[in-house]
């Protein structure tokens, strides 16, 4: 167990040594871990709008990449945001607060989902597994800040792979403990976790955490990097906002 979280923890290191770009015609190679983001901005920024005077038009290879080929949506005749994320990866856990400001005032014609991505099984599997699971027993969203700061502020790292350590985390949080188990082991909960897979690697996500936009834009706050170093949460979802824009005039000239 200390080996693999080791691992992980280098892997994070490594992640805020190259920068997450992929340029249109020429893409570099990725960053070598899949947890991409920098260190977090001045918690003020949080959620900015594209109506500030800096807001400038996203350039394609440095605020954000093509998802090629395309990918279907499953959100009707809305946008859909998905955020690729892992509850082990300490830059999901600083995009929480500012991606909950977002929430509050994204248009209405926008559809947000979560969604595990799983790079390895092994490592990043357990964890998907279990917020499916909760998300089974209709639970996904009462314990998602709760096991963010589980692992990052109480330090409880061997609850991000350990199937058992999970369940009596849960079981101690008022969760039937069979319950869980049962929906933890299940057919449904399999397909799920194997449809993270696929998406992981049919959305060529880059690393975590990462917001794909209808299916045709990429984009993280690695890529909306200040000159001190640090993500600018404000610059990032102005990206956002405009990326929606964009694809919502794409859905409009299909009409």
């Amino acid at each position: 167990m200390r080996q693999i979280w080791m691992k992980l923890i280098l892997l994070c290191i490594a992640a805020l040594l190259v920068p997450m770009v992929h340029a249109a015609d020429n893409q570099p190679a990725k960053a070598q871990s899949k947890s991409a983001a920098p260190q977090p901005a001045d918690k003020s920024a949080k959620g900015g709008r594209t109506d500030s005077p800096a807001a400038q038009p996203p350039v394609l290879g440095r605020d954000y990449t093509l998802i090629n080929p395309p990918q279907p949506t499953d959100s009707g005749k809305k946008i859909e945001v998905i955020e690729f994320f892992w509850y082990g990866c300490i830059h999901c856990y600083h995009l929480e607060d500012p991606l909950k400001a977002w929430l509050k005032r994204k248009p209405a014609d926008v559809e947000f989902r979560y969604v595990p991505a799983i790079f390895d099984a092994a490592s990043w599997g357990p964890m998907a597994r279990a917020y499916y699971a909760l998300d089974a027993l209709g639970l996904s969203g009462k314990f998602h800040d709760g096991i963010f700061n589980a692992i990052h502020k109480d330090g409880n790292k061997a609850l991000v792979t350990d199937p058992r350590v999970m369940t009596d985390w849960f079981a101690s949080k008022g969760v039937d403990r069979q319950k869980f188990i049962d929906a933890y082991n299940s057919f449904a909960v399999n397909g799920r976790v194997k449809r993270s897979e696929d998406m992981t690697r049919s959305y060529d996500v880059p690393g975590t955490p990462a917001l794909a936009i209808d299916g045709k834009y990429m984009t993280g706050p690695s890529m909306t990097v200040g000159a001190d170093g640090n993500a600018s949460y404000e610059r990032f979802f102005q990206v956002v906002d405009q990326l929606i824009a964009r694809a919502r005039q794409e859905r409009a000239g299909k009409k």
